[in-house]
């Protein structure tokens, strides 16, 4: 489908796709106001982030004011990551086709509303069908702000955008804390009616800061592929959820959606394969490089966002751990990335993105290793929130790496490598959950479950390291 050609040590690019550059980047020279621009974008990006996992400490308190049970109310996590999935590859290409402002003062006034309505919900499955809503807001807002960095640094973009995707999971981990205090101190829906002043203000300030963009590429929209991805997912969602409320595994409640999901990836494949301009072109699919780096991020995805979603109902539930202590548990993961992440960001151009990436990832593995496993002669709440810091220094050591690797393999993409990388660790993210609750919903024990959970996520890591080591390495700027 792309030519490709690589010649004296550069990495290769297509020859039939669009070969625009970034703005400000003939001369490699950054564009002015580049500040008050990352810092319009990152304050949309954290929003959005905080969404992914705020309302992981108010599960308990969401099923039973809205009647739903576990496996249904963690939905409000997993729709949230399954709309970003059918979205990110998606608004790539709306940003390169009609200009990247455009598609985020969107993004966000889609997602301020969504908010809105979130917060005066009266039913579990509604609640649900406008967190899908919100998550189109936000699934739109990472790629389009994505290339509105790059377009602005120039020559430096590749540690602007280190640092700018750093945010990301910063959020999500800052997400429960946050929780905590609205659940504790307020209700549930200030998680969401919060977001509304923040977003009005935001979308003036994009209106006024950012500046308008040339479109780059016009091209097809695959809605086929958009709809098969989402019955994918979809499917296997629901299915996995039936088996939780009590279907057994030979039931058709599991078997007919779970058939739905496996034949939706048949088509979906072949599909990529024959379509002019497929949804996610299979060079970004499995071509050098990217191939094994969505794998990574598949599981990083399932291991690492599933397990910040997942921490605080497991203090709450295996150590009587209060909701407000529950959330703030992540703390000192969130200051362990934040410190770390700037230093990998600054030195990534000499360490590359392998040695990042697997130090990071074992590091992360012994901080999930370490909340499975809390002895019982030590404080519950200071065992967990050392196990918390390591992850942090975990994911701030590999999450610069992961997110920049391959970009340098198709500069002229970013938007979209951007969102294929945020669809594939939602995946991993919603398998994660989604499994995990179907298995507490029939477990008798949710703490203990859920410790074994953790061990697994942590095994689940260190087999991840053998495919860090067939990443295209590279070193300096792209």
């Amino acid at each position: 489908m792309f030519g490709l050609t690589a010649r004296r040590g550069h990495p290769a690019v297509s020859t039939t796709a669009p070969t625009t550059r970034p703005a400000g980047s003939a001369d490699g020279e950054p564009l002015p106001r580049r500040g008050i621009v990352f810092f319009v974008a990152a304050v949309g990006l954290f929003m959005v982030s905080v969404d992914q996992t705020i309302v992981a400490t108010a599960l308990s308190t969401i099923e039973k004011e809205l009647h739903g049970g576990i496996q249904w109310s963690s939905w409000t996590i997993t729709v949230y990551a399954l709309g970003q999935i059918l979205v990110m590859p998606l608004a790539g290409k709306l940003s390169d086709a009609l200009g990247r402002k455009k598609v985020f003062v969107v993004a966000i006034a889609i997602f301020t509303i969504s908010s809105l309505l979130c917060g005066l919900a009266t039913s579990i499955y509604m609640l649900v069908a406008l967190r899908l809503v919100q998550a189109i807001g936000g699934g739109a807002l990472m790629p389009s702000a994505t290339g509105i960095v790059g377009d602005h640094f120039g020559r430096n973009r590749d540690r602007a955008l280190g640092m700018f995707t750093s945010i990301f999971p910063i959020g999500g981990i800052i997400g429960p804390i946050l929780g905590g205090i609205f659940v504790t101190f307020g209700s549930w829906r200030d998680i969401f009616l919060v977001n509304v002043p923040i977003g009005g203000v935001l979308i003036i300030l994009a209106i006024i800061i950012l500046p308008k963009n040339a479109p780059r590429v016009r091209g097809k929209i695959d809605l086929i592929g958009i709809a098969l991805v989402g019955a994918l997912l979809l499917g296997a969602m629901f299915g996995i959820a039936l088996l939780g409320s009590g279907s057994p595994v030979w039931s058709p409640e599991f078997l007919v959606p779970e058939g739905v999901a496996v034949i939706a990836l048949v088509l979906f494949i072949r599909h990529s394969r024959t379509s002019e301009a497929p949804f996610i072109p299979m060079r970004l699919l499995h071509g050098r490089g990217f191939g094994v780096m969505n794998l990574i991020n598949f599981f990083y995805g399932a291991a690492v966002l599933g397990f910040g979603a997942l921490v605080p109902l497991y203090a709450e539930e295996r150590f009587n751990v209060p909701i407000l202590q529950a959330g703030t548990l992540l703390t000192a993961r969130a200051l362990g990335m934040i410190c770390v992440a700037g230093i990998a960001v600054l030195t990534l151009r000499r360490t590359g993105y392998r040695l990042p990436m697997i130090v990071g990832f074992a590091i992360i593995a012994i901080g999930l290793a370490g909340m499975a496993f809390a002895p019982n002669d030590v404080p519950a709440y200071l065992w967990l929130s050392i196990a918390g810091g390591i992850t942090g220094i975990g994911m701030g050591l590999s999450v610069p790496a992961s997110n920049n690797a391959t970009m340098q393999l198709a500069p002229d993409q970013l938007a979209g490598i951007a969102g294929l990388r945020g669809m594939f660790r939602q995946s991993g993210a919603i398998m994660g959950v989604s499994i995990t609750t179907a298995i507490l919903a029939g477990s008798n024990n949710t703490g203990e479950t859920l410790a074994v959970v953790f061990a697994v996520f942590a095994g689940l890591l260190i087999l991840v390291l053998p495919l860090v080591l067939l990443v295209p390495e590279h070193r300096g700027s792209w």
